[in-house]
């Protein structure tokens, strides 16, 4: 089955809200390495979605960030101050999931959901 990038790119902005969602809950049940894994991943669909409708491919997590960071931080197209976000999840995510004995900052935390929400609406 085939679909056309614009389909692609609603599921994964879909996907994007869905994470969102997801990490409210979590952050609801003070979860936060859970929280960290969700608005990594809200931010991940709603890049990834923008890299379809472009006609832009990466293939890995790392890949992501690279282009990311290349196409979107570096050309201007979205603030330094949404780069370091979209780069702090990143490495926040894979010490989340990776790391043993990993704490996070409840209000750092929390202030990151009007800035992710902000960057999915972008």
């Amino acid at each position: 089955m085939s679909f056309s990038k614009e389909e692609v790119a609603h599921y994964r902005l879909q996907r994007a809200k869905e994470a969102f969602a997801e990490a409210e809950i979590m952050r609801d049940n003070q979860r936060w390495q859970m929280v960290v894994n969700r608005l990594y991943y809200a931010s991940f669909y709603a890049v990834s979605a923008y890299f379809v409708q472009q006609g832009l491919k990466a293939f890995t997590h790392s890949g992501l960030k690279s282009a990311f960071n290349k196409e979107l931080v570096q050309a201007g197209k979205v603030s330094l101050a949404e780069g370091r976000l979209f780069n702090q999840l990143f490495s926040y995510r894979q010490d989340a999931d990776y790391k043993d004995f990993v704490t996070f900052d409840e209000v750092e935390i929390n202030e990151l959901f009007p800035r992710v929400e902000s960057l999915i609406t972008r």
